[in-house]
């Protein structure tokens, strides 16, 4: 079964979308794991299982970006970015020449986990004023 469809069946639709981070709006939140308000990740943990896919969706009218701290990731994953940098140095660099890798409204960024660990990220622009978020991977 569907994880997404699983939450909201066994969860009640209220709380799958709370746990979804849908903050208003007419999205579907069982099209998505994390939302984003204007300053938040929505919810800012979460946890998944090794080899799950994560999808973020901006469900602000502010633009963001969902981006790895190269040093808060396991030593073996694969880092991640919206605009799907290589580093940490080019999603910022990239973000500050030309507002690469952001996520307007309603769009929507997805990343497979196939390491085991915590795993933190943040947005370039809202960095400032704490947008942080953490997925825990655990075996299954």
């Amino acid at each position: 079964m569907n994880r997404r469809r699983f939450l909201t069946a066994a969860a009640g639709v209220g709380t799958a979308i709370g746990l979804a981070g849908c903050i208003g709006g007419s999205a579907d939140s069982t099209e998505f794991d994390i939302g984003m308000s204007a300053s938040r990740f929505r919810p800012e943990a979460f946890e998944v299982e090794v080899g799950a896919t994560v999808v973020w969706r901006n469900t602000s009218k502010q633009g963001h970006t969902v981006t790895a701290y190269e040093g808060g990731i396991p030593d073996d994953a694969e880092y991640f970015a919206s605009g799907g940098f290589g580093s940490e140095k080019e999603a910022r660099e990239r973000y500050s020449n030309r507002s690469a890798g952001v996520l307007g409204a309603g769009e929507v960024y997805e990343h497979e986990f196939t390491v085991p660990g915590t795993y933190n990220y943040f947005c370039i622009p809202h960095e400032r004023v704490q947008m942080l978020g953490t997925i825990d991977v655990v075996e299954g």
